[in-house]
């Protein structure tokens, strides 16, 4: 994909994104969220798929294999999240460092240079974009 389809379907995620977060505002589980979105994502005719089984290969050996709970479409994928402040959170409701080693792991092991990760878990909506790009 260019980069200017990759920017052109991360409006169209988003646009979903906020329409869904309109109607079921927060509160509700994770696993909501991302029924929600994919079914969204579906009507809009992209290729939207979750619970993807993830194979971990290294070396040329699968070292694992789990599912995972992100969307998938096409050559991008979207992390959906529904996360409330915690006490390791420090001010406010924010994007967990520990979701964005989730985010960032699915990417690398499924070969995927973007990435969505959304919390819908907030009173405001949290949506942030990650790229990996090869090293020179």
């Amino acid at each position: 994909m260019t980069e200017k389809e990759i920017f052109a379907l991360c409006d169209r995620v988003r646009e979903a994104v906020f329409a869904l977060q309109r109607f079921l505002r927060h509160g509700h589980m994770e696993k909501v969220y991302e029924n929600g979105l994919v079914h969204r994502l579906r009507n809009e005719g992209l290729p939207a798929e979750q619970q993807h089984a993830l194979k971990v290969i290294a070396d040329l050996f699968i070292k694992g294999i789990y599912d995972t709970s992100f969307s998938g479409v096409g050559r991008f994928c979207e992390a959906a999240k529904s996360f409330a402040k915690s006490p390791t959170h420090r001010v406010g409701l924010h994007l967990a460092d520990e979701h964005v080693a989730q985010l960032l792991g699915y990417l690398r092991a499924c070969r995927i240079e973007h990435g969505l990760l959304i919390n819908f878990g907030s009173p405001k909506l949290q949506i942030r974009k990650y790229a990996l790009s090869e090293a020179p």
